[in-house]
């Protein structure tokens, strides 16, 4: 069904973007409804990561719009787009935890960034909250990343991303390098914080049985542009060649292992 303009939190409009002769992005056209979860495919270095930068304003276009709940962020100086972060919450590969932190200082950290004066009765109830929410062990938050499993980590990079409350978040490969028990915990986990939150969400990944489980939509990126959009189930029964060859090769991939 047509997008109408009321649902529309996230747009890239005409996006180019280029590190020098490497043209990343020729014409990236993608809305993004309010609540729903998109999964952006490509091949490697096809700028799905670049396509999360520009979402957040660490890269910008040299052409084309990108706007955030009806604002075009690409004009925006460095203190415009400070605001514009507090609405968006970010799991990074890998989770990227500070190691010199404990779990809960890196939880507080977003905190103490964008709320300068918040008491720390209510900055310690909120990081307890989230360590609660991705179902850690209270005692977690007084140790440091190098203690964590894998899954451990990830799931104190998802309360870190939660922890200021976003309308949108951001996830970069939140399965990767984990093992496959850790990885159905994850999604899991997602689809949960989804639907008890009502946020939205765009995910880059290469595990595609991972975007068929908490996808509402994919994206696909080829050649520089937003090549087709669609359900999971739109998009697995596709007719467009390039679009079957990609998600049915990676299917193969996954039943082989």
């Amino acid at each position: 069904m047509p997008i109408r303009d009321n649902d529309i939190i996230i747009e890239f409009r005409d996006v180019w973007k280029a590190f020098g002769d490497n043209q990343v992005h020729a014409g990236i056209n993608l809305k993004v409804r309010r609540g729903e979860t998109v999964s952006l495919i490509a091949g490697s270095g096809e700028g799905k990561s670049v396509f999360l930068k520009q979402l957040v304003g660490l890269f910008k276009p040299e052409r084309g719009h990108i706007f955030i709940d009806g604002q075009d962020i690409v004009p925006l100086p460095e203190r415009k787009l400070f605001e514009i972060r507090k609405k968006i919450g970010y799991l990074f590969q890998g989770a990227a935890l500070f190691d010199s932190l404990t779990v809960f200082e890196n939880i507080a950290y977003p905190l103490r960034e964008r709320y300068r004066h918040m008491k720390e009765a209510e900055i310690k109830r909120i990081v307890m909250e989230r360590i609660d929410l991705v179902g850690l062990d209270p005692q977690v938050a007084n140790i440091m990343p190098i203690e964590l499993s894998g899954g451990m980590e990830k799931r104190v990079g998802l309360a870190r991303a939660f922890a200021t409350d976003p309308e949108i978040i951001l996830w970069d490969e939140p399965t990767t390098e984990l093992d496959p028990t850790n990885v159905r915990r994850i999604v899991a986990l997602i689809k949960e914080l989804q639907k008890s939150s009502g946020i939205t969400s765009v995910a880059v990944t290469h595990d595609m049985e991972s975007i068929f489980n908490f996808s509402d939509r994919i994206a696909m990126i080829y050649d520089k542009k937003i090549r087709a959009v669609g359900t999971v189930e739109e998009m697995r029964n596709s007719q467009d060649e390039v679009v079957h060859d990609f998600i049915h090769g990676y299917m193969h991939h996954y039943t082989q292992k």
